[in-house]
């Protein structure tokens, strides 16, 4: 039994760093209690009534208080510093009893407790002892928790649906585990956890192993697990480390009674981890522990529906996919415990739970964290950054770096649910090429299917899908299909069910049978995808179909997954995995509500554990399946994401609507999943539900052309929507974005390959690049490609201006080369509605290329490089090159790198890595922005050429310059 208060100086040393403006001071210490109060057991026991008793127990108390005497003396002699920073800020004035008591104050604090501690909690550091939804928390309620009870008046709560002050919180004394022995390893320490009382929470497990490895100097990693049995860990593969690092960022402190661990940052001495601050349990369906954060700034903690930067007021963010069309406040398609925390003076960590069960992460303004998940181990990483994108870097060197992208993937992709027909569908492919409207993709719903069954299409509506496909072929482009995750069980012969049948390959129930689901088709099975026969099983069927269909892509929808029933036919058993004594806040209430029973049966786990894995597992299945069939990079896009996903899928953000709110949060949604290693990632333009407006489309297809991922979609009985849809001045204005994303192709081929090769975002916040601006860190209605092009879109009906923020330094017109010199300042700019405001950053060389109808014949066009001059006149760039659609070219040296670089008026190309397809392109032009004074005369290597200066944006131009790109060049002025 512990004390939340007695933190002995040789237990821990804390650090005085606070963050200036966003913590509050730190609470003064607080006496420590007599022992006889403070470990108490969690119940109280019934005295005895023997008079022997009695005296034995006089006894004992008078030998008791002498040793409280010395302890107490001891304790003053040798207490720590006044001001431990790790603990809850100081406290407001104690109410007055008038104030709590005689039933007429606003406050009431349970009796159980000591009135005096639990009302010297702030509000902001009340961590919550009844977390379960719906539950109306009564005092005899929070007692029996043993918990301090304060309520909150009526006029104080918060509205209806939404978090507040917790009423029943931990006092400070409730009983933790210790650390009873520490010891050295090759990597860090382990340690022995102990906890001695039980807590309300079914199955404590009493005795556990800490282990903290320092795997490099700007990771750490710390696992809490169960020495006797082993638990579900996550199947996905992370880093060995076999050496600990020998110079980390960070310390690492470890506190005995109660156990805490708290983690600096060396240089600075800001504390990123502590979680001291609330208890830590550990049973077997419920793990909790909290932590201090450094600030409010908090990002990741996929997938939801919000703004990008998550408010710390109260905020319950629930991971348990969930097929559901996004809306506020709910678990969506994926899970990913990850997220990203800014420092004073622009420094950042990460912090990655790997855990897949269902879990709440609880954000509190104090501002603190807490996660609770109900199974599994508790295995996190520390990154250090100390920047946002080295954060990001380090996440992605634990679960993988995403895939670089077939080059068609970055093109303009074209969908609908009920096109009714393939011809139907072909007439819009037609009418696109007729406008001269480019599209590299064309996609169908599941209404290509016969009877919605995968692996099938209609007969009838659907019997000129081959042509169509060999069409859209013969025109340099691409064809992607539809597949869900439930095998149509009902029908007389149906080969992917009767060979899955043979083979095993589908989920069971708890008794072992088939587990029969209802989804599209009617009654289903669901694949098992963590069981490797599966993957050839699905390898087999796509091979079949692609005989029939030579699709060139894969979207996984439904996956999450998905089912119209809650479990299955014959519903579920009544058990604890079932019904766990803690459910998180998820939609429906039930673990099983409309997907599978928790407790199925998966050959790597039960369902309970594997649930929010089922995207990534069917997504590695898709992707390494496309692999073989077709000789080239996989494309995939899927619904449901889990950590690692990016190695294998792009994802877009599901079923929003045709609604301006759903086109700002869009903007959130792919920055957040570019942070979590899935920057190919989008949003339906155009929105996917209820009835397109000609303007919001517009905007939204101006929006939609700087998405990593660019899909129009939308749903049946709907009315078109796609470009051709609307009148000549939407077309027009739609055409001008989609050539625009074309041009800069070149450009986000590169990002894609820094993605790939570094853990680079390729949609980035300001805030990456400018990390000491703090007026950057909300800003989510702007973003950057890369770390110079900004994009300021429409969001708003009806206006022809948009207000963006443009960070310290200058920036140019995209389109003009107008210089804006900013000091950090919102400015006000025209925005007509064909119109999508872009502004180039100071420094910069971006190659852009001629667009075409496709990016197949885009790819081959001259190249026209921009150099945006900084203030001393240089500017820097880069590119990546190869054949688009290989697999590992730069793995195995089959591309060209080319930098550029501008210093004193001369630009210089250096072809870093030469490869084949470089000798296919030419530079044909070249403009210089920031130029101030007119050259007398321009040289390419060495050679006069033409040139154009325009005075008023002082932009110099130098075309046809006809240069291979595969050799080295320059080009000077004087």
């Amino acid at each position: 039994m512990v004390s939340y208060k007695r933190l002995n100086p040789e237990d821990v040393q804390f650090s005085n760093a606070v963050l200036s403006e966003e913590h509050v001071p730190v609470r003064e210490e607080v006496t420590v209690r007599e022992p006889e109060e403070c470990e108490r057991p969690l119940l109280s026991r019934r005295p005895s009534c023997s008079a022997t008793t009695g005296l034995v127990v006089l006894g004992s108390l008078l030998l008791l208080l002498c040793g409280v005497w010395l302890l107490a003396t001891i304790f003053w002699v040798h207490r720590p510093s006044n001001q431990p920073p790790h603990r809850p800020p100081p406290p407001a004035p104690a109410p007055t009893p008038d104030s709590r008591g005689n039933g007429t104050g606003a406050e009431r604090v349970g009796a159980g407790r000591d009135p005096q501690a639990c009302a010297a909690t702030p509000e902001a550091w009340r961590f919550d002892c009844y977390p379960e939804r719906g539950a109306v928390v009564t005092r005899e309620m929070c007692e029996a928790r043993n918990c301090c009870f304060i309520s909150v008046p009526s006029s104080q709560q918060p509205p209806s649906g939404s978090n507040g002050v917790p009423w029943c919180f931990y006092p400070p004394e409730f009983p933790s585990y210790s650390l009873v022995s520490v010891n050295d390893t090759a990597l860090g320490q382990t340690g022995r956890l102990v906890r001695e009382v039980k807590t309300y929470y079914p199955g404590d497990i009493l005795t556990l192993e800490l282990e903290t490895r320092h795997e490099t100097e700007m990771r750490l990693r710390v696992r809490i697990t169960d020495p006797s049995e082993s638990r579900f860990e996550v199947p996905v593969t992370v880093p060995n480390a076999t050496k600990k690092a020998e110079s980390p960022a960070y310390t690492v402190e470890l506190s005995k009674e109660p156990f805490g661990l708290i983690v600096k940052r060396t240089s600075t001495g800001a504390v990123l981890l502590n979680t001291t601050v609330a208890p830590l349990f550990y049973a077997d369906q419920f793990l909790q522990f909290s932590t201090s954060l450094r600030s409010k700034f908090i990002y990741g903690l996929g997938e939801h529906r919000s703004s990008f930067l998550h408010s710390v007021q109260w905020n319950t963010l629930t991971m348990w996919a969930r097929d559901v069309p996004p809306v506020e406040l709910t678990n969506l398609y994926g899970a990913h415990p990850f997220y990203l925390a800014m420092e004073e003076g622009g420094n950042a960590h990460g912090f990655f739970l790997l855990n897949s069960n269902a879990m709440d992460v609880v954000l509190q303004p104090a501002p603190a964290l807490t996660w609770r998940t109900i199974g599994g181990i508790l295995d996190f990483y520390v990154f250090l950054g100390p920047d946002p994108a080295s954060v990001i870097g380090q996440y992605l060197e634990v679960i993988g770096y995403p895939a670089m992208p077939v080059y068609w993937a970055l093109g303009y992709h074209l969908c609908r649910w009920g096109y009714g027909s393939s011809n139907a569908t072909w007439d819009v492919v037609k009418n696109m090429r007729n406008q001269g409207i480019p599209q590299d993709a064309q996609w169908n719903d599941i209404d290509y299917m016969e009877q919605f069954m995968d692996f099938t299409f209609d007969p009838t509506s659907f019997s000129t899908l081959p042509d169509l496909v060999k069409d859209l072929h013969t025109h340099d482009q691409r064809y992607v299909m539809i597949l869900d995750p439930g095998i149509s069980s009902t029908q007389a012969e149906y080969w992917p069910y009767d060979e899955g049948l043979r083979r095993g390959v589908f989920i069971n129930d708890s008794d072992g049978n088939t587990l029969i689901g209802k989804v599209w088709p009617g009654l289903t099975a669901y694949p098992d995808f963590s069981d490797h026969v599966t993957h050839e099983w699905w390898y087999d069927n796509l091979k079949r179909f692609h005989e029939k269909v030579p699709f060139d892509g894969l979207w996984i929808d439904m996956n999450e997954p998905s089912n119209f029933l809650d479990g299955s036919t014959n519903g579920c058993p009544a058990n604890s995995l079932e019904n766990p004594p803690y459910t998180p806040g998820i939609l429906g209430g039930l673990l099983r509500a409309k997907t599978l029973c928790a407790s199925a049966k998966q050959k790597t786990s039960i369902h309970y554990n594997m649930h929010s894995l089922y995207g990534l597992m069917e997504a590695k299945a898709s992707a390494c399946a496309l692999k073989r069939i077709l000789g080239k990079r996989a494309f995939v896009i899927s619904r449901s994401t889990f950590p690692s996903h990016g190695a294998y899928s792009g994802h877009w953000l599901g079923d929003n609507r045709s609604q301006w709110k759903d086109l700002y949060v869009s903007i959130a949604g792919i920055l957040t999943f570019n942070l979590l290693g899935i920057p190919l990632v989008g949003a339906d333009i155009c929105g996917f539900s209820e009835e397109p407006q000609e303007e919001l489309c517009v905007r939204w297809t101006q929006l939609g052309a700087f998405y990593p991922f660019t899909r129009n979609h939308n749903a049946i009985d709907m009315k078109p929507q796609d470009p051709t849809a609307f009148s000549p001045l939407a077309q027009t204005a739609m055409k001008q974005a989609l050539l625009l994303r074309y041009s800069l192709f070149p450009l986000l081929y590169t990002l894609f390959h820094h993605a790939h090769t570094l853990g680079h975002t390729v949609a980035r916040p300001l805030m990456f690049e400018f990390p000491k601006d703090i007026r950057t860190y909300g800003i989510d209605r702007q973003f950057l490609w890369g770390k110079s092009l900004l994009v300021t879109p429409v969001l708003d009906p009806g206006v022809d201006y948009v207000v963006g923020y443009f960070p310290e330094g200058v920036w140019y017109d995209y389109y003009t080369g107008d210089p804006v010199h900013s000091k950090g300042e919102e400015l006000r700019l025209q925005a007509p509605l064909d119109k999508i405001n872009l502004h180039l950053r100071e420094g910069a060389v971006i190659p852009t290329q001629r667009p075409n109808l496709t990016l197949w014949v885009s790819s081959g066009q001259p190249l026209h490089l921009v150099s945006t001059l900084s203030e001393d006149g240089s500017a820097s760039g880069d590119l990546f090159w190869d054949d688009g659609e290989s697999i590992d070219t730069y793995e195995t040296d089959q591309y060209a790198y080319i930098v550029f670089s501008v210093i004193q008026n001369v630009m210089t190309s250096q072809v870093l890595h030469s490869h084949l397809e470089a000798t296919y392109l030419t530079v044909e032009s070249a403009s210089f922005y920031g130029v101030k004074e007119e050259p007398s005369g321009v040289l390419v290597n060495s050679q006069e050429a033409a040139f154009t200066y325009r005075a008023n944006q002082q932009v110099l131009t130098v075309a046809d310059l006809g240069l291979n790109l595969s050799q080295n060049f320059t080009i000077s002025w004087m």
